[in-house]
């Protein structure tokens, strides 16, 4: 046959294929691409050298195959073996995964209650900053609690304050 100059959809036309199929076909076989004046690529391609038949075949070759009873007794066994340990494996996960979402949930929870505490407690201590200091010592005399000692204020330290005070 004589060389034909193609684009990808007609020789995909000729051969009874996609575009993509011919261009897949042009680039396995190494054929010559030149480009037009309008830029798309025609294919220089002789149309009797190509030996091409995209028919899909309607049986594979497993199925044509005879399975030997023999070999078939061999090989089910096995599978079940292997399917038994499959399936303990994944209950084991399954278990494996369902004690660590309960020990994310519980860490969460603890997460959560430390953020509560950490909220009260920087309140409480905002309260006690916005006191002056002299205002906090003076507090800590009137605590009496047996835990721990009290420092005692002077009382000319007192006095300083309760002037203070009154400005």
């Amino acid at each position: 046959m004589t060389i034909e100059m193609l684009s990808y959809r007609q020789l995909g036309e000729r051969l009874g294929c996609s575009r993509d199929a011919a261009r897949a076909l042009v680039k396995r076989l190494h054929l010559p691409i030149h480009k037009a004046n309008d830029g798309k690529a025609l294919v220089s391609v002789d149309l009797g050298k190509i030996n091409h038949d995209l028919t899909i075949p309607t049986h594979s070759s497993a199925d044509q195959l005879p399975v030997a009873p023999s070999l078939k007794k061999r090989i089910e066994p096995k599978l079940e073996t292997t399917a038994a340990i499959r399936q303990t494996e994944l209950e084991r996960e399954r278990e494996r995964a369902e004690r660590l979402m309960s020990e994310l949930l519980r860490a969460k929870a603890d997460a959560l209650a430390a953020r509560a505490t950490v909220t009260r407690l920087e309140g409480e201590l905002a309260a006690l900053r916005s006191r002056p200091w002299w205002r906090r010592l003076a507090r800590r005399k009137k605590q009496r609690t047996g835990s721990f000692d009290v420092p005692q204020i002077d009382t000319n330290v007192q006095a300083v304050f309760a002037s203070s005070e009154a400005a």
